[in-house]
């Protein structure tokens, strides 16, 4: 698509390729010399329908890229960390959404993940990336290597499966009967 024929996606914030499109370019410039061959691809509001550039990066350096977005390129803040179930090989997508309270951009990294194969966590890089990396793995099955507390955080222990993969039943429903757990000091 031409620029001339891509219109801008519809933000609270206006066309934020026209105020940021210059920031994002150097920003992409700079990932692309630090990291080389293991950026995979970039994809541009200007030529995409995205309201930021996502860059994908391979899953061997995306905790140096996201260190590196962090500290040079400011984005100092995780706003989201999810996942998408693509039916496709490699089949997930790891989606990392970061803000800067510096320049007021956004970005977006992506890194690929294989059905039973880990990704590196972020809990080191941020603390709050620990619900969120559990979260995925609930919802997903994705696991994160290096994860201080891998575990269900919203679908009951006992739950089989993961409930948004593509694959998971419409109508896979799990009923549990009888609690596993009560904790009588709790109902004191």
């Amino acid at each position: 698509m031409s620029q001339n024929t891509l219109s801008p996606i519809a933000t609270n914030g206006g066309d934020l390729w026209a105020k940021f499109g210059e920031t994002w370019k150097s920003q992409i410039e700079a990932l692309k010399q630090q990291f080389g061959e293991r950026i995979e691809e970039v994809k541009l509001p200007s030529e995409y329908p995205t309201d930021v550039p996502i860059v994908y990066v391979k899953k061997e350096a995306i905790i140096d890229a996201l260190g590196f977005a962090r500290s040079t390129l400011e984005y100092g803040f995780l706003s989201d960390l999810t996942a998408t179930d693509e039916e496709s090989e490699p089949r997930f997508e790891l989606v990392y959404n970061l803000f800067s309270h510096t320049k007021f951009t956004r970005i977006r990294f992506k890194t690929r993940v294989r059905e039973n194969e880990e990704c590196p966590t972020l809990v080191n890089l941020w603390p709050g990336a620990n619900w969120q990396e559990r979260e995925v793995f609930d919802m997903f099955g994705v696991r994160f290597t290096g994860h201080p507390d891998l575990r269900r955080i919203l679908m009951d222990e006992r739950w089989v499966g993961h409930p948004l993969r593509k694959d998971y039943p419409l109508r896979g429903y799990q009923v549990f009967t009888e609690a596993q757990h009560i904790h009588t000091e709790l109902l004191e």
